[in-house]
């Protein structure tokens, strides 16, 4: 097999129409769609689905007979990064961090690849499938084979199966008013992946913080007796709180300041390498918003994050706090954006 060196090896991003999870559909749109889907009579099978469709929880979750739990979910994007090695770690990665979301334990995964074999070459696509091989080594997963099919667009990903204890569920419709809200990895990588796209410039830290697995934070947060948390992917932190706090019948106030940034995030938001993702996000939740900081800060906190942290109710020990959960508002707002 051939090596696509770094001088001939063709820029992945260019390739795709959005980068990582800012190819997302728009949250709004997508809630449109499976709301036909949800409380009409589902197939049933073996044991008990505790975790549906719902609330849009980060994975599916089927408590069995023998007392444990199965997690189940599916992730893939398009290139965030050129680097086909780095895009397939960080794929992995997002893809194994539903089950670490929800308080579980990867055991198996499959990959998902589509490849334009007729653009680019099957040597990349051999690395980026090696780096979600790496990946799942590091988090001691099972990867067994997948599926693939000709594409004009590139896109990787993974489907995962974990387990999990059934009475120690993280999930987004258990958050009570009056704790804390801890986050796991700073924001930023948005923005910094647009301005790659853009230009070619490389962030290493960036790709740092979206390889780093969140079986840490899932652990530490488990032990601190947490029982409400999703991770930020493509919705940014205000849509994904958004859908927490709606879904547990609070309101979330985040503090602006308390909030890590990745370095170089607000020189590429001030530059203008803001994902239309990141602008719909924003949209979104902006009925459901009652806002005391700039607009500049609001596109942070919507930025379309690909393999962020873990978002947990709760004290999380060795990362920041970033916010509260608070008694409903009267008005139905969920969210509050407090400078």
């Amino acid at each position: 097999m051939g090596v696509v060196t770094a001088v001939d090896a063709p820029r992945l991003t260019q390739y795709a129409h959005g980068g990582g999870c800012a190819c997302k559909i728009p949250p709004g749109e997508l809630e449109a769609v499976v709301a036909g889907l949800v409380g009409t009579g589902l197939p049933k099978g073996p044991g008990e689905l505790l975790v549906g469709l719902d609330d849009g929880d980060d994975a599916a979750v089927v408590s069995l007979a023998n007392g444990t739990a199965v997690v189940a979910t599916a992730d893939f994007f398009t290139p965030v990064v050129d680097d086909a090695y780095d895009w397939g770690r960080i794929a992995a990665a997002n893809a194994l961090s539903d089950v670490y979301a929800m308080g579980g334990t990867p055991v198996v995964a499959v990959n998902l690849l589509a490849w334009p074999r007729d653009l680019l070459p099957m040597e990349l696509a051999a690395e980026v499938l090696a780096g979600g091989l790496a990946v799942a080594r590091d988090a001691g997963c099972h990867l067994a084979g997948g599926h693939s099919v000709d594409d004009p667009e590139p896109k990787y990903g993974m489907a995962v199966t974990g387990i999990a204890d059934p009475h120690r569920l993280m999930r987004n419709d258990a958050g009570v008013a009056g704790v804390p809200l801890t986050l796991t990895k700073p924001l930023g990588v948005g923005v910094l992946n647009s301005r790659h796209k853009a230009t070619g410039e490389v962030f290493a830290h960036a790709v740092d913080a979206m390889t780093t697995l969140n079986r840490t934070a899932s652990v530490e947060a488990l032990k601190a007796g947490a029982v409400c948390a999703t991770d930020v992917t493509g919705f940014g932190l205000l849509g994904h709180l958004h859908k927490l706090a709606r879904a547990s019948g609070v309101t979330a106030r985040v503090d602006a300041r308390a909030v890590p940034y990745l370095e170089g995030a607000r020189e590429a938001l001030r530059d203008g390498y803001v994902s239309g993702g990141t602008r719909l996000n924003l949209d979104w939740v902006r009925p459901h918003l009652d806002s005391g900081v700039s607009e500049d800060e609001l596109l942070l906190l919507a930025d379309a994050q690909t393999s962020g942290g873990l978002l947990v109710a709760g004290e999380v020990p060795g990362f920041p706090i970033v916010g509260e959960l608070l008694p409903a508002r009267a008005d139905g707002r969920t969210l509050e954006v407090r400078a």
